[in-house]
């Protein structure tokens, strides 16, 4: 505050400010105040490119949070169970990443490597552990539509195989029932033709066509993710099936001409009637 000598009935002490006002006037002066600039034309022009993609972005990002991928299915899965959801690679999945195939794991790594020498079909004489089942029954029809007489159904219901292949499998998984005291778990056995077309819509490359599956025959089987994804029991199965003429073949192997399907097992004598056996 400062003083001031006034004459009059005036205040003797006037404030800076009420000192400004007065010299001011009733309007309060902008000078020196600066203007907010308007945008120049260029930036106009990238406000109205930028805007949009901002937008999209976000709700790229919300969406992201709201619902992330899914996690990549265990390489031990097997993309065939049509009764259950979907596992394994898609059809999207191979058509975008053709080279790709999935990693091994470690219980298809640990399994010992069989050679052809050690397939043979004794045991399946020993004893017929399908009492139903004809194995000196004919075999008519085609692929994908064999005569029922020329199929038996083993211990899943629904599921079937040749006779000598059916009661071969049969043989072998008393023998694993003995060792981990549950039937062996299956997801394809036989399929119809239709069944086969299906699959082969679905799944690609992973399916062979319809009319050429060993699955058409009677021939082969898919295990279940719980076979191929557990150790002991792979090792087990690479160890003891192929005394019962069952293998998972060649070209199924990493490396191999065809796709990567550790859960694919063909009985082989049969196999080798239709000189498709690439042991």
């Amino acid at each position: 505050m400062e003083s001031a000598a006034v004459s009059g009935d005036q205040p003797a002490l006037v404030s800076r400010r009420a000192r400004r006002e007065a010299e001011q006037g009733p309007g309060r002066s902008t000078a020196g105040r600066r203007k907010p600039e308007k945008p120049s034309a260029n930036q106009r022009t990238l406000q109205q490119r930028w805007l949009p993609k901002t937008a999209v972005l976000g709700t790229l990002a919300a969406a992201t949070i709201a619902a992330p991928l899914s996690p990549p299915a265990s390489a031990g899965d097997t993309p065939f169970a049509l009764d259950q959801a979907n596992v394994g690679p898609s059809t999207l999945d191979v058509v975008t990443m053709p080279g790709t195939a999935p990693a091994t794991s470690s219980a298809v790594a640990a399994a010992p490597k069989v050679t052809r020498s050690d397939v043979t079909v004794s045991r399946t004489s020993e004893r017929n552990p399908l009492p139903n089942c004809d194995p000196n029954a004919p075999v008519e029809g085609t692929n994908g539509r064999l005569a029922d007489h020329s199929l038996c159904e083993i211990w899943q219901q629904g599921d079937s195989l040749r006779p000598d292949a059916a009661i071969a499998l049969s043989s072998l998984n008393e023998n694993f029932r003995a060792a981990f005291g549950r039937d062996l778990c299956l997801v394809a056995t036989y399929r119809s033709l239709s069944m086969q077309y299906s699959v082969k819509a679905s799944r690609g490359s992973y399916a062979a066509s319809p009319g050429s599956s060993m699955h058409g025959w009677g021939l082969a089987i898919d295990l279940c993710s719980q076979e191929t994804g557990s150790a002991d029991v792979y090792r087990w199965l690479n160890a003891n099936a192929p005394a019962y003429g069952w293998q998972n073949p060649s070209w199924a192997k990493r490396g191999g001409v065809g796709a990567y399907e550790p859960w694919h097992f063909e009985f082989v004598p049969g196999v080798q009637e239709k000189g498709k056996w690439y042991g």
